[in-house]
């Protein structure tokens, strides 16, 4: 018997210590802007993240639409933070017709989003609802990679135009 209360006791202090650390990342169209809400849904805080959003394998063929002259249809949006200390990474600001943006979130604690705006596009001729409004079916398969220090995780985009990113337990 106490062999027993032993073990249990050390299994739950293994689960105790392994506390998990994930990336929510949610697609929110809108007019005429569309969002991405990036939420920490770990346990422990996160420094210095970079996320990277990927729409190449998307089945709408999604592209960033930046301006009015250029791959996008009819209305534009830059990107432009909403929530939190978050900044593109590497550059000013997105190209018109790019798919992928990555940026960098300085600190975001659990449960606790950061979001911006911009405008996303599809490419196809016959679309859902046209090629300046993406349904959740045409963001799937979008990538969504996260990486903190020099360890990377990825998720993609589901049909209900989230992505979840597991990554390594925190210490």
């Amino acid at each position: 018997m106490i062999k027993k209360i032993v073990s249990f006791a050390a299994l739950m202090l293994l689960s105790v210590a392994s506390v998990n650390a994930s990336v929510m990342v949610n697609f929110l169209e809108g007019a005429p802007k569309d969002s991405f809400v990036i939420t920490n849904t770990g346990q422990c805080s996160l420094q210095a993240v970079r996320v990277d959003i990927d729409l190449t394998n998307t089945t709408g063929g999604l592209i960033f639409d930046t301006t009015a002259n250029g791959a996008g249809v009819e209305v534009f949006q830059p990107f432009e933070v909403t929530k939190g200390d978050i900044q593109l990474k590497d550059k000013a600001s997105v190209n018109d017709g790019d798919k992928i943006l990555s940026v960098i979130i300085s600190s975001i604690q659990p449960n606790a989003s950061v979001s911006f705006t911009i405008d996303v596009d599809d490419t196809m001729r016959k679309s859902e609802r046209g090629m300046i409004i993406v349904s959740g079916a045409e963001i799937e398969n979008g990538l969504v990679t996260v990486t903190q220090g020099s360890v990377a995780s990825s998720g993609t985009f589901g049909r209900n135009s989230k992505a979840m990113v597991n990554m390594a337990s925190c210490s």
